[in-house]
């Protein structure tokens, strides 16, 4: 290999490499600084060296200009009288006093070079202490980039600014691990949710057309067996939409009867509660909130078709309403098989069944619960779930008034 060819393959390992991290240029261009440590020790350095010049000066300065009056009294009989002295012995005076007054000037410049090296030991050794946390802050931020979110600070010590930040990044990661866990759950999910029934589709379609011997209806009920399908595949992909919008924020406020929405989601779902003879108990209030009106009746219709879907034939569906402070709360209590408590909070999560994860005919998309969540959380409201005792699901649905949703969620 040539030179140049040495010369070229190195320019092109520095373009890519500048192309992989486009911030490393920018940071070899940024002017070299002194550290933080560094500065806050100069920084007590530097304020002990300037208040001891400042006060050595003050006593210098006191201590040579005052006017200083020696007097040699000696007494005579009951009189005292002061002897005049000669030039020489006053000049002799005056010469001890500037001497004086340099050894004490020589002193004090001592004493300041050793308090300056003072106050630098132990300003650098207070601000390594004071720094240690911002030291385990960027590993762990160093760390989390790398993917490795499981990193805690954990900061012992006194309660002050560093050991709130330090617990707010504690809190920032923890939250980021538990998004990003959500985030690849959802993706293996949708994933399988909509693999299968393409595989089921691919497959129908491939055996149809394998068959030399198929009739009209043969691939008359292939091509039924497909719409079914591919209806299903719809379904899913709806809601992965609202779901979407519903985590967007982006709301259409208007006035909202809830007692209307729920009669009319009440509605959608009579001729399944009449096909499994189920009981309904209704106890509904004027109540007007605001909110989005297409995703406030489609969250409680969710929560009408999974009290429906996950009882048991001639079970009990109970809807109550109830006014809060500035808002309102509606229930929704089913009948049906016994749900662990441990698992009540995975309901909540994308593509997750009570039944399990499994398509079957009927189960639904497994968006229902995910969707409401979301709604609940974009009007400032919440869902609360828990398990009956005696089995089935008791579903907590509030939205606050307008007040509640201008203010700031913690």
């Amino acid at each position: 290999m040539s030179g140049q060819e040495v010369v070229a393959d190195d320019g092109r390992h520095a373009a890519q490499q500048a192309t992989a991290d486009p911030g490393r240029k920018e940071r070899s261009r940024r002017p070299k600084r002194l550290s933080i440590r560094t500065r806050l020790t100069l920084t007590y350095s530097g304020l002990v060296t300037a208040a001891g010049a400042v006060l050595i000066a003050l006593v210098y300065v006191y201590t040579r200009y005052v006017t200083l009056r020696i007097e040699v009294s000696a007494l005579v009989g009951d009189a005292a009288v002061t002897p005049a002295l000669p030039t020489g012995e006053a000049t002799q005076v005056d010469t001890n006093i500037f001497e004086l007054l340099g050894s004490i000037l020589r002193s004090a410049v001592g004493v300041l070079a050793l308090l300056v090296v003072l106050s630098g030991t132990v300003g650098w050794v207070l601000a390594g202490r004071m720094l240690r946390p911002l030291s385990s802050m960027n590993t762990a931020a160093k760390h989390a980039a790398s993917g490795d979110l499981s990193q805690r600070l954990a900061l012992a010590g006194p309660r002050d600014e560093i050991h709130d930040l330090a617990d707010t990044f504690d809190h920032m990661l923890a939250s980021l691990e538990r998004s990003f866990s959500v985030h690849r759950r959802f993706a293996a999910n949708a994933s399988h949710e909509l693999r299968t029934p393409l595989a089921t589709t691919q497959t129908m379609i491939e055996v149809a057309l394998s068959d030399p011997r198929a009739s009209a209806e043969d691939l008359r009920r292939v091509l039924g067996r497909v719409l079914e399908t591919n209806r299903s595949n719809r379904e899913t992909i709806d809601a992965l939409l609202d779901l979407a919008d519903a985590q967007s924020g982006r709301l259409a406020r208007e006035d909202v009867d809830m007692e209307a929405t729920v009669r009319d989601a009440l509605g959608l779902v009579a001729p399944q509660i009449a096909e499994r003879r189920l009981r309904l108990s209704t106890h509904l209030l004027p109540a007007r909130v605001p909110g989005d009106p297409v995703l406030l009746r489609q969250s409680v219709a969710n929560l009408l078709r999974n009290a429906v879907r996950y009882n048991t034939d001639g079970g009990r569906i109970t809807v109550g309403m109830a006014h809060l402070a500035d808002g309102v709360r509606l229930t929704i209590r089913n009948d049906g098989a016994p749900v662990p408590p441990e698992s009540i909070e995975s309901l909540r999560e994308p593509f997750v069944r009570g039944e399990g994860r499994g398509r079957t005919r009927g189960s639904g998309h497994g968006l229902g619960l995910a969707i409401v969540t979301a709604v609940a959380t974009a009007h400032g409201g919440r869902l609360s779930l828990s398990a009956n005792p005696t089995g089935g699901m008791t579903a907590v649905l509030e939205i606050p008034g307008e007040e509640a949703q201008s203010e700031p969620q913690p």
